[in-house]
């Protein structure tokens, strides 16, 4: 199954009112202007999505929301991150009836499979689908490893078509590609180790950060694509601190409290996490602020 998944795909947050019902208009606005902002994809629902705080009619809500929004300007997949199969499947199905264009499928939740129960998992759902799917490789989260075995046993499955490789161990790229080619588009999924996988063969980047400063996000990757290493460089290091907050367990908090201070989305969250407070919170206002403040250079497109 061909995909032209590349570029950068934020992974988007749900807003939430203050009395902390889903807020889809808002999400909807926070999609929209990160798709203005250059974009190339979205993902609905993953991690910062909060997709494991929401039942199941409030994803299909939420998805449905997003692709209406969206208009087919950018591929929208969405996190399938459910406690087995059965609900994994039924997600995904009323994810293909919502209009997204693909799945980004997450091992079971809670329980840890061996190697063959992973298999089955990602193939029970493939199979019940049309949809492609990326899988989701995130074992310091989810204490489970997509290795090579779990890989080679998915070749035939032809609608698994990517991995977001979130491991902090680059090398898995390098590996990927030495032991099944060119089967599985890889996109980074670790903001912190993402320039790393983009020059290791990722062909995309499935983003946190990207919510709170999307422009630079894009020229990162931008930069890469031309061979501007100096740029991507600087941009890199530039966002590095914030981008270390992408591997934390506050994750979520503190990409929404980001959103925040750049005017576009709210710090709210589900429960159970609440937002950020006392020297957390001002560590990390002040790590965005000082990121506004010193925000590198970007190469302007050329006129139409």
């Amino acid at each position: 199954m061909a995909i032209g998944w590349k570029g950068v795909f934020p992974a988007v947050t749900t807003q939430v009112r203050e009395d902390l019902t889903l807020d889809l208009a808002d999400t909807q606005r926070v999609v929209d202007e990160l798709i203005r902002d250059g974009v190339t994809g979205i993902i609905a629902l993953g991690t910062v999505g909060e997709n494991n705080s929401l039942d199941h009619d409030e994803k299909v809500a939420v998805l449905s929301a997003i692709v209406e929004v969206v208009k087919g300007r950018v591929p929208v997949l969405t996190g399938v991150s459910e406690y087995d199969t059965r609900r994994a499947v039924r997600y995904a199905q009323a994810a293909e009836k919502a209009g997204a264009d693909g799945l980004m499928l997450l091992p079971p939740m809670v329980y840890v499979p061996k190697p063959d129960e992973l298999v089955a998992h990602f193939r029970g759902v493939a199979e019940r689908t049309a949809l492609p799917i990326m899988l989701y490789n995130n074992p310091p989260a989810y204490r489970t490893v997509i290795d090579r075995y779990v890989l080679e046993q998915l070749v035939p499955v032809k609608n698994i078509v990517a991995v977001k490789e979130s491991a902090p161990d680059t090398r898995r790229f390098t590996d990927f590609r030495n032991d099944l080619g060119d089967r599985y588009v890889l996109f980074a999924g670790l903001d912190d180790v993402a320039l790393e996988g983009l020059y290791l063969g990722a062909r995309g980047w499935v983003s946190g950060l990207t919510n709170a400063f999307p422009k630079e996000s894009v020229e990162l990757v931008a930069a890469v694509e031309r061979g501007d290493h100096a740029k991507a460089l600087e941009i890199y290091r530039w966002f590095m601190p914030l981008l270390h907050l992408d591997a934390e367990h506050d994750l979520v908090q503190s990409i929404k409290l980001a959103e925040q201070v750049m005017g576009r989305g709210s710090e709210r969250v589900l429960p159970p996490r609440y937002v950020l407070t006392g020297a957390r919170r001002a560590e990390v206002i002040a790590m965005v602020e000082q990121a506004a403040a010193t925000r590198p250079s970007l190469s302007l497109p050329a006129a139409a």
